[in-house]
C-alpha cells in the first residue's frame, strides 16, 4: 500500500498538533513517517492508516518529535552563525574595510574624550530607539501570517526582533555602571575597547538589517523548495 495525498496532508496536520511549527522540520518528519507507515503496511497490511501511524509515532519515544526538533534547531543555529560570520568577514574586505576603519577611528577618538561615557551612552541609546522605530514601522507592513514558515526564516526574524536591541541595551547598561573614565586608560585598552565597539556596531547592523534584507536569498540557498512554495 502507498500513502495517499490526503494521508500526507493528515501527517502534516499530525506533526503540527505535536508542536512541530516549522515547515522544513514537518516535511522531514512527514517523509519519515510516510516511509515507515508503508513498511509497516507491508508487514501488517490489515492495519488502518491511524493504527500504522500510531505504531510509527511510538518509535520516536516518550518525548515524541521533540528530540528531532531540538536537533534541527541546533543544526540551524550553527548555520545561522556561519551566515553571520560570513557577513562579518565581508566588513574586513574592500571597500567595506574603509567604513569599518572610520567607525573604529570614531570610537578611538571618542574614548579619549572626557565625555566618552556620555557620548557612548547617548549613541547606543539612539541606536536602540532607531531599532525599535524600524520594528514598529515594519510591523504594519507585515503580510498575513504564513502557514508555511521555515526554521531559518523564523530564526532570522526572532534574532532580528530580540537580540540586537537586547545586546545594545546590555552594553549601554554596562557603560553606565562602569566607574572608569575611558580617557584615563592606557592606549592599548582604548584600542581594544574601540575594536569591540566597532565589532558590536557591525554585528548590530548585520543582524538587524543585512541578513533580513537577504532573507529570500538565504532561504532559497537553504531550501530548494522555498521558491516553489
Amino acid at each position: 500500500m502507498k500513502i495517499s495525498d490526503n494521508q500526507i496532508t493528515e501527517l502534516y496536520r499530525f506533526t503540527r498538533e505535536h508542536f512541530v511549527e516549522h515547515y522544513d522540520v514537518q516535511t522531514e518528519l512527514v517523509d519519515h513517517l510516510a516511509n515507515d507507515i508503508e513498511q509497516i503496511w507491508q508487514a501488517q497490511p490489515n492495519l488502518s492508516f491511524q493504527e500504522a501511524r500510531t505504531i510509527s509515532f511510538k518509535k520516536f519515544g516518550v518525548f515524541g518529535f521533540m528530540d528531532v526538533v531540538e536537533q534541527k534547531q541546533k543544526a540551524m543555529n550553527k548555520r545561522y552563525w556561519k551566515i553571520l560570520l560570513r557577513f562579518i568577514k565581508e566588513w574586513f574586505t574592500l571597500p567595506k574595510i574603509i567604513t569599518t576603519s572610520l567607525i573604529f577611528m570614531l570610537f578611538f577618538t571618542v574614548l579619549q574624550s572626557v565625555y566618552a561615557k556620555e557620548i557612548l551612552f547617548v549613541s547606543i541609546f539612539s541606536l536602540v530607539i532607531i531599532d525599535f522605530y524600524y520594528l514598529f514601522k515594519n510591523r504594519g507592513k507585515k503580510k498575513q501570517k504564513k502557514e508555511k514558515i521555515f526554521l531559518l526564516e523564523s530564526m532570522i526574524g526572532e534574532t532580528r526582533n530580540g537580540f540586537t536591541a537586547l545586546m545594545l541595551l546590555n552594553v549601554c547598561s554596562s557603560i553606565n555602571s562602569l566607574d572608569v573614565d575611558f580617557h584615563t586608560l592606557s592606549i592599548y585598552w582604548i584600542l581594544l575597547i574601540a575594536f569591540f565597539a566597532t565589532l558590536t556596531c557591525i554585528v548590530f547592523y548585520i543582524i538587524g538589517f543585512v541578513i533580513p534584507s537577504k532573507a529570500e536569498e538565504l532561504l532559497s540557498e537553504t531550501y530548494p523548495e522555498y521558491k516553489i512554495l
